[in-house]
């Protein structure tokens, strides 16, 4: 079970996964702001224009003529700030991931080093040796 959530956890941690994890959750609030649009704002102008054509007087004699309502301003402004809402949350959920990530890499990059390269022959050895294994020259401890 450990191993299955510790996969899991690599899995969300990706940044292709949190991309389009936002895109999504992105795409559908701008889904709602342009269906509002058209049904709270454009169909009813286009109503109206049609009720004017068709000899309408006023908005309460088209509303019964064609059985529609006033525009929805209200709706349509309601749909933007539920997304404006939506995208400042989503936006610190993935700066505090970010920020998580990058504390993650910090506490990798701080581990003290394991190796050293040799001063004469330029290979890479233990950090403990004092001498070469290569080129079997001595080393001088670091005080």
């Amino acid at each position: 079970m450990k191993k299955f959530m510790a996969e899991f956890k690599e899995f969300i941690s990706r940044g292709n996964v949190m991309d389009l994890a936002v895109g999504v959750i992105i795409g559908g609030a701008f889904g709602a702001i342009v269906t509002s649009l058209c049904n709270d704002i454009i169909t009813p102008v286009i109503q109206l224009i049609i009720s004017k054509a068709l000899g309408v007087e006023s908005i309460d004699e088209m509303t019964k003529v064609l059985n529609v309502g006033p525009i929805a301003f209200g709706n349509f402004i309601s749909a933007v700030i539920n997304f404006l809402i939506m995208a400042l949350i989503i936006f610190l959920m993935v700066k505090g991931i970010n920020k998580l990530m990058t504390l993650k890499k910090k506490e990798e990059k701080e581990e003290a080093p394991t190796t050293k390269v040799c001063p004469y022959c330029c290979s890479e050895i233990d950090i403990k040796a004092t001498r070469c294994p290569h080129c079997t020259s001595e080393l001088k401890a670091k005080k």
